[in-house]
């Protein structure tokens, strides 16, 4: 069974491939199944409205069951920022040097005790008879004085769970533990219900 992903990140396409492979469900990026998916302008206030927007859109122009997140981080010091803005938190979309520099900047001499933080994922499948399955999935962790670790991509470097940042965990560390694997395992949960 194919499903179309609203993104254009490999390494989120990857992720999702490796937690769908189960159901037999093939995870492919619009250029994969030859469709021109047009940008979808996020316009809505919560991670959840944002991948509802993203995966409608997908499924409207491919005809397949699309599946979108939206994701990001939330900083409890700074009132929950970058939160939906965090993928253009600097001002730049996709710049993590950058987003992750302003981060660092406006925590400058905050304590390691009240950088708390969590990574949130709200996942939506929107299938073409109009159903959507959405889910949402946490991580908490705490914001790093520095970044550390090349793995994975956004802020993954700064953000630290124990001892160590996402970016020091292998893909097969971080998948249980992260935000969006666990919206994906919550979403494959229901898919496993609706594709029975």
């Amino acid at each position: 069974m194919k499903f179309l992903i609203a993104t254009h990140n490999m390494k989120k396409r990857e992720e999702l491939q490796r937690i769908l492979e189960p159901l037999n469900i093939t995870v492919l990026t619009a250029e994969e199944a030859d469709i021109d998916l047009r940008d979808i302008e996020e316009t809505g206030t919560t991670f959840e409205e944002n991948a509802i927007l993203k995966a409608e859109g997908g499924r409207d122009d491919s005809g397949l069951p699309c599946i979108a997140d939206d994701s990001g981080l939330e900083v409890d010091f700074l009132n929950g920022e970058p939160g939906v803005y965090s993928a253009r938190y600097a001002g730049e979309h996709g710049n993590d040097a950058k987003n992750i520099e302003k981060l660092l900047e406006n925590l400058k001499d905050v304590p390691l005790e009240k950088r708390t933080a969590r990574f949130v994922c709200a996942a939506c499948c929107s299938f073409p008879d109009g159903e959507n399955i959405v889910v949402r999935g946490t991580c908490e962790g705490v914001i790093g004085f520095e970044p550390k670790g090349t793995n994975g991509f956004g802020y993954d470097p700064v953000f630290f769970v124990g001892d160590r940042s996402f970016g020091e965990f292998s893909a097969a560390e971080k998948d249980p533990l992260s935000h969006r694997g666990k919206a994906l395992k919550l979403l494959l949960e229901k898919l496993e219900d609706k594709l029975k």
